[in-house]
């Protein structure tokens, strides 16, 4: 719709030139709504196919009004680009090896809309916090930007974020944050906070968060946010609020350390469910922290510390320091208890692992 409203190449939209918008929008591999490389029959045929149940090809080429051959060519094209097992048995036709929960745009963004925030949802993309900074560009937030599929997902410190078609959730919200730090502070925590309160209500009472930005389960991680800032800090500035939680995904090449899945704990959900019932936590609880900041959460973060009370190690980058979590102070600092002194640690490089 951006393009068609510009019948002039040479008109500025959004301060972009035409040719510069379409490489902020058209960055995706494939991507549902701003191309057809991926959507319409292909996309029209791995939604019969997410029940996990065995489809004829004439079936399959009924409801899309195309022949077997082309059924079979959309099936070879969902498994290069999808990277998705499929199984064809004679006289049974085809299936996927695992059931799968799409997203729905349809059913997704008027949900979202009641709150405010428009949706960009996307069949896969490098990075949704690297797409939601370009969108910043051209879109007012707050906005969501979801994707089945990352190909560069991002973590802490430059970490990857694994991230397979259709298995679990990838987002990240842009906000528009005035007030200077104050408004800041704690936010990391607050969001794992809402990450974690989303996973009880799911049934998965023992989740739990760990400094600064993950939530795990029974000592495995199920969870990962990762937050960036651009404008000024002081002042008003956006932020980018991303979140990353394992789903449906039961296994999974490439992770470096132990981790665990909403499926593992209580079976297959329905991602779009999961996703609103994360909006909704996560506004409320962004709400709360821009009304009484983190001070008055802080209470309810560390009674939720899976490490809380425990002797662990702090990697500063420089140096590591060991000694026992007291807690955070009211910035959403990491407390210690290092030789007999009690020392905060805050910043976006630090890394705390639990001592053996």
């Amino acid at each position: 719709k951006l393009l068609s409203q510009t019948p002039d190449p040479r008109k500025l939209v959004g301060g972009l030139l035409l040719r510069d918008l379409k490489t902020v929008i058209g960055t995706c591999r494939w991507c549902r709504y701003h191309s057809a490389s991926f959507g319409g029959g292909m996309y029209r045929l791995l939604t019969l196919l997410q029940d996990g149940r065995f489809h004829s090809g004439r079936e399959l080429g009924e409801a899309l009004g195309i022949s077997r051959s082309a059924v079979w060519k959309h099936l070879q094209r969902i498994q290069a680009d999808a990277a998705l097992n499929l199984y064809k048995v004679p006289g049974r036709g085809y299936r996927l090896a695992e059931p799968l929960s799409l997203l729905n745009h349809e059913a997704l963004a008027p949900q979202l809309e009641q709150i405010g925030w428009s949706l960009h949802l996307y069949d896969s993309i490098d990075s949704t916090n690297a797409q939601a900074l370009r969108l910043l560009q051209i879109v007012p937030p707050p906005f969501l930007v979801l994707a089945e599929a990352q190909s560069a997902g991002r973590g802490r410190r430059g970490r990857s974020w694994v991230s397979p078609f259709g298995q679990n959730l990838y987002c990240s919200l842009a906000i528009k944050v005035q007030g200077g730090a104050s408004q800041l502070s704690g936010m990391s925590l607050v969001v794992g906070l809402a990450v974690m309160q989303v996973l009880h209500q799911v049934g998965i009472s023992q989740a739990g968060v760990k400094w600064p930005n993950d939530v795990y389960v029974d000592g495995r991680k199920i969870a990962g946010i990762l937050l960036e800032l651009t404008g000024d800090p002081a002042d008003v500035c956006h932020v980018i609020i991303g979140i990353g939680i394992n789903v449906n995904m039961i296994e999974a090449a490439g992770i470096d350390q132990l981790w665990t899945s909403v499926k593992e704990h209580a079976g297959m959900v329905d991602r779009n469910e999961l996703l609103l019932t994360l909006a909704a936590t996560l506004r409320q609880n962004l709400e709360r922290h821009a009304q009484v900041g983190f001070a008055a959460m802080k209470g309810e973060w560390e009674s939720n510390h899976v490490w809380q009370g425990l002797k662990c190690t702090l990697s500063t980058g420089s140096q590591d320091c060991s000694g026992t979590v007291l807690g955070v102070d009211d910035q959403g600092g990491l407390r210690m208890m290092i030789d007999g002194g009690v020392r905060s640690f805050s910043g976006g490089e630090l890394s705390l692992r639990l001592d053996q």
